[in-house]
């Protein structure tokens, strides 16, 4: 005879509802926290996107071909250009970045791996202080080691001024970036052979790169619109140029120059500035990202390619 079904308890039949409402409030949190992350790049994108749209409003009636291919028209008269400081902030920023990269990066790597040691920790130090400096400090400190001894403001002289400016950002983007890389990587490649400083240069520091290079790029972007450095070493110029030894126009010293004017025509052609600063840095920032896809699409590409390659030769 069958023995007839005892009646299910309480807490049995009440369990799969408690873990039903438990898992309800888990998805309505959820739901919330997404929201407030809708808003929050809704709150950050608004700002960037009122900023462009004004500069557009601005400047847009001071974009002619002129703009880009002359230089400026003299004080009172319409026309004219930003040709000259355009090139010039491209020339400036080249240089900064020719100084400032190379040298962050190696500072940053040098206290990553040698984190610990003394002379890491000044490293480490040294760059936070630079940070902190205002740039018309960094600005004055290279007027007295280049323009003063030389005689002359120069080109160069703002590109070490950009340099220093791009220097402590790299580095400690740079020493960050290569913490978070595994050490298991650093481990493997000294087991297999490596040098200590070809393995974070070939291997660690390849991990890291997407990271460092977009640190290095909000680092030139900063020091692309820099006004104050560059009023004590390139000082501007009304004038073509190009030389390295001759002071030299920029888009930031133009748009200062232009913004506190009274002619409403240099006025707009400052906002006209502002937004082809903009573009620059947008351009740099999207060919270099551009250039890193490939570069990783490359290494991928000749990752698959390999076994193929050697069981073809072993078919032979």
């Amino acid at each position: 005879m069958i023995a007839p079904r005892e009646p299910m308890s309480t807490a049995s039949t009440q369990a799969p509802s408690e873990r039903q409402q438990q898992l309800a409030r888990r998805r309505a949190r959820g739901q919330v926290m997404i929201g407030l992350t809708w808003i929050a790049g809704a709150v950050a994108i608004v700002p960037l996107l009122a900023i462009v749209g004004y500069l557009i409003v601005g400047g847009a009636s001071a974009f002619s071909p002129t703009f880009f291919t002359s230089v400026p028209a003299p004080a009172g008269a319409r026309g004219g250009g930003m040709a000259n400081a355009i090139v010039g902030t491209v020339l400036l920023v080249g240089i900064g970045a020719l100084i400032g990269v190379p040298i962050g990066l190696g500072a940053g790597l040098f206290a990553a791996e040698r984190r610990g040691t003394r002379l890491a920790t000044t490293v480490g130090f040294i760059a936070d202080v630079l940070s902190g400096l205002p740039s018309v400090v960094l600005g004055v400190f290279v007027w007295e080691l280049v323009v003063r001894p030389s005689g002359r403001f120069s080109a160069l002289a703002g590109g070490i001024a950009l340099g220093l400016l791009i220097i402590p950002l790299v580095t400690r983007a740079t020493e960050e970036m290569v913490k978070l890389v595994p050490s298991a990587l650093n481990e493997a490649a000294v087991a297999l052979g490596f040098s200590k400083w070809r393995s974070a240069s070939t291997v660690v520091l390849r991990t890291a790169m997407p990271g460092i290079v977009t640190a290095s790029l909000v680092a030139i972007s900063r020091a692309a619109g820099e006004t104050a450095p560059l009023l004590f070493t390139a000082f501007g110029n009304a004038y073509w140029s190009v030389s390295l030894f001759r002071p030299i126009a920029a888009l930031p010293l133009q748009i200062f120059a232009y913004a506190q004017s009274p002619y409403d025509d240099w006025r707009a052609q400052a906002w006209a500035g502002a937004l082809v600063l903009l573009v620059i840095i947008a351009a740099m920032s999207l060919i270099a990202r551009a250039v890193l896809r490939a570069r990783l699409a490359l290494v991928r590409g000749s990752r698959i390619e390999r076994p193929s390659t050697i069981d073809a030769e072993r078919g032979t």
